[in-house]
């Protein structure tokens, strides 16, 4: 994810930086946390088992990612542009989880 700045327009355009992805590992979560200093952002990733409204149960971290704060903004952009166009292509999605439950009566929460 690199930046460079067009001088006719003076905004930041995307290039494509060479990656290899021999060593990549894919791993699923549906938590995360994230945490910082002044320097770096953490986000540790993990797996929540919990169904409904469960005891609750611990957390799994599995996987931890740190990151500067320049490298966190240009993820937050990158990510904000994904989710746009999925919502578009899609439609919105609901992150409150009580509002996309839907009860044995019928309907939702």
């Amino acid at each position: 994810m690199a930046e460079e700045t067009n001088p006719q327009r003076g905004a930041p355009e995307s290039m494509q930086v060479p990656v290899d992805e021999s060593h990549i590992a894919a791993t699923y979560a549906n938590f995360c946390r994230v945490t910082g200093t002044p320097e770096e952002l953490i986000v540790d990733f993990g797996l929540n088992k919990q169904v409904g409204g469960t005891a609750p149960e611990t957390i799994q971290l599995t996987q931890r990612i740190i990151v500067n704060f320049f490298t966190a903004k240009r993820l937050a952009y990158a990510l904000g542009m994904a989710v746009q166009r999925h919502e578009q292509a899609f439609g919105t999605l609901e992150t409150d989880v009580q509002k996309r439950v839907v009860h044995p009566q019928g309907g939702r929460a």
